[in-house]
């Protein structure tokens, strides 16, 4: 599974983008977390916008509070939504990000499923959470992951070394 960790500012930007996705059904929305679900399975962007607003104070000295990451399976590995979404909370409990609020999309606009996580940077008080080594942690939560799931390792070399006999 490979990860890509994205910082900015817009959070308005990276609800739309997802929740356009599921609107025109190129996604779904697989969790959520401390923010509003109605439970239609489609993606009000604004009401989005405004629950995740209630958790990030107006005075935040941070300047990118949102944070943006894709978790991408092989495309070899087949999941079901719930073992998606288990993978989803994992990762950002792991990772930190766990008691934030968040959104987990799955899209399926492209050859393979993947997974987009939208989610705020900073708590409630405004304090920036931990980002030390975040990249570093990323990939050693991902590799216990796909020991865990049994998921086609990404890392080059770990597929053959795996492999008895070789």
């Amino acid at each position: 599974m490979v990860a890509k960790i994205s910082m900015g500012t817009s959070l308005y930007g990276a609800l739309a983008y997802n929740g356009l996705k599921v609107n025109e059904g190129e996604g779904r929305l697989l969790a959520v977390n401390r923010v509003f679900d109605d439970g239609s399975g489609r993606v009000d962007v604004a009401r989005a916008e405004r629950d995740f607003k209630r958790f990030m104070p107006e005075q935040v000295r941070t300047r990118n509070k949102v944070i943006h990451i894709s978790l991408n399976p092989h495309p070899d590995d087949v999941l079901t939504d719930t073992e998606l979404q288990e993978i989803a909370r994992e990762y950002l409990d792991r990772l930190g990000y766990g008691n934030q609020p968040y959104i987990v999309f799955k899209h399926k606009d492209i050859d393979r499923q993947h997974l987009h996580v939208v989610s705020l940077r900073v708590d409630e008080n405004g304090h920036k959470l931990p980002h030390d080594f975040e990249a570093r942690r990323s990939m050693e939560i991902l590799r216990d992951l796909e020991r865990k799931y049994n998921l086609h390792p990404s890392v080059k070399g770990e597929e053959q070394a795996d492999k008895v006999g070789l």
